[in-house]
C-alpha cells in the first residue's frame, strides 16, 4: 500500500509571510553567531569548566580567514573566533578580524612571508599543541583556505599525534575571490571545463612543479605564490606548447582596498609583473581555452624516414 503526502497550494500572501518568517529566523541565527558572547553566556561557560585543578584537553580549529576582506569570513569561522581562548594568526589576516574575537582571547602573531620564515612550521605546530594541552580552545587563523597550500597537513598531524580534537573550517580561497574581482567565472562553458590549482613556489630544495603537464586545452591554471617564479613558469608553459597568446589575469591583494588587476598574455607574463611592479600576495590565472591551437600543433609535421626495402 502506498501512502502520499498531500500539499495544499499556498496563496501569495501566505507564502510571502512564510518566507519572511524563515528569513527572520535565519537572520536571528546569524546575529547570534556574530554578536559577542554576553556576560551571562561567559559566566555559564565558566561554570562548566572543570574544578579541583583538573585540566580538560582543549581543541584546535584551523580556520580559513579568506582572501583578505573581513566580510568574506564564514559564519562558522566567526563562531570559532568567538569561542577561542587563543588565536594564532597569519601575516595576511585582516586585523579587523581579530576584533571579532571575544576580548579575553589572546592573539599571537605567527606570520610567515614567502621565502622568509620568522616562525618555522615546527615552532607553530609546537605552540598550538601546547596551548591545546593546557586546555585552551585554539584557533589557527590562516589566510585563504587552510586546506589549500596552507600547511594544514603538518598542523593536523601534530594535533593527532597528541590525540587533540582538530577540525578544518574552510575559507574562501584566493582563486575564487580573484574570479569575483574580475567579474568572471574560473570555468567557462565551451572554453575551459577544468580548473587546476597549483603552487608557484615549493619548499627550498624541492623541484618545481611541471605546470605545463596540466595545461591541456580547456584549462584555467590558478597559480598561488607565483610572482617571483613568473619567468620560470612562463618558460615552462611555453615549452609545453601553451600558446604565447593565452590569456593571463593577475590579481594582487584581493578583496582589500589595495587590490590591483593586471592583464597580459602568457608570452608577456614576467614582463608585465616587472612593469606593473606586482608583488605577493597575488593570484595568476592563465586560460588555455579549447579554441587555442597549441604552439606544438603549429609546427610542421616531420616526415617519417623512408627505409629501403630489403
Amino acid at each position: 500500500m502506498r501512502s502520499f503526502l498531500l500539499f495544499r497550494p499556498l496563496g501569495e500572501r501566505t507564502l510571502g509571510l512564510a518566507l519572511l518568517r524563515v528569513a527572520e529566523a535565519g537572520l536571528r541565527q546569524i546575529q547570534s553567531f556574530i554578536a559577542p558572547p554576553s556576560a551571562a553566556a561567559r559566566a555559564k561557560s565558566a561554570q562548566n569548566e572543570p574544578r579541583n585543578g583538573a585540566v580538560t584537553q582543549g581543541t584546535i580549529a584551523l580556520v580559513g580567514a579568506g582572501p583578505g576582506a573581513c566580510d568574506l569570513l564564514t559564519i562558522r569561522a566567526l563562531q570559532r573566533l568567538q569561542e577561542a581562548d587563543v588565536i594564532f594568526y597569519d601575516r595576511l589576516v585582516d586585523p579587523q578580524m581579530l576584533a571579532l574575537a571575544r576580548p579575553e582571547a589572546e592573539k599571537i602573531y605567527v606570520g610567515k612571508a614567502v621565502g622568509a620564515h620568522d616562525w618555522p612550521q615546527q615552532r607553530i605546530d609546537a605552540v598550538i599543541v601546547a596551548a591545546a594541552l593546557r586546555g585552551q580552545r585554539v584557533v589557527r587563523l590562516k589566510s585563504g583556505a587552510p586546506g589549500l597550500f596552507g600547511r594544514a597537513t603538518e598542523e593536523l598531524a601534530a594535533a593527532r599525534t597528541h590525540n587533540i580534537a582538530v577540525e578544518i573550517v574552510p575559507g574562501v580561497t584566493a582563486a575564487s575571490a580573484a574570479g569575483a574581482a574580475l567579474g568572471r567565472a574560473l570555468s567557462e562553458r565551451g572554453a575551459t571545463d577544468r580548473v587546476v590549482f597549483a603552487t608557484g613556489t615549493c619548499r627550498p630544495g624541492a623541484p618545481n612543479p611541471d605546470w605545463g603537464a596540466s595545461m591541456v586545452p580547456g584549462t584555467t591554471l590558478a597559480l598561488y605564490m607565483g610572482v617571483k617564479q613568473a619567468p620560470i613558469i612562463e618558460a615552462n608553459l611555453l615549452q609545453a606548447g601553451v600558446p604565447g597568446t593565452a590569456e593571463v589575469e593577475i590579481v594582487s591583494e584581493i578583496s582589500t582596498p589595495r587590490q590591483r588587476i593586471a592583464t597580459s598574455v602568457l608570452a608577456d607574463l614576467s614582463a608585465t609583473i616587472r612593469r606593473e611592479n606586482i608583488a605577493n600576495p597575488a593570484i595568476i590565472l592563465i586560460r588555455h581555452t579549447k579554441g587555442h591551437v597549441s604552439e606544438r600543433a603549429r609546427l610542421p609535421a616531420v616526415a617519417e624516414p623512408q627505409h629501403a626495402a630489403r
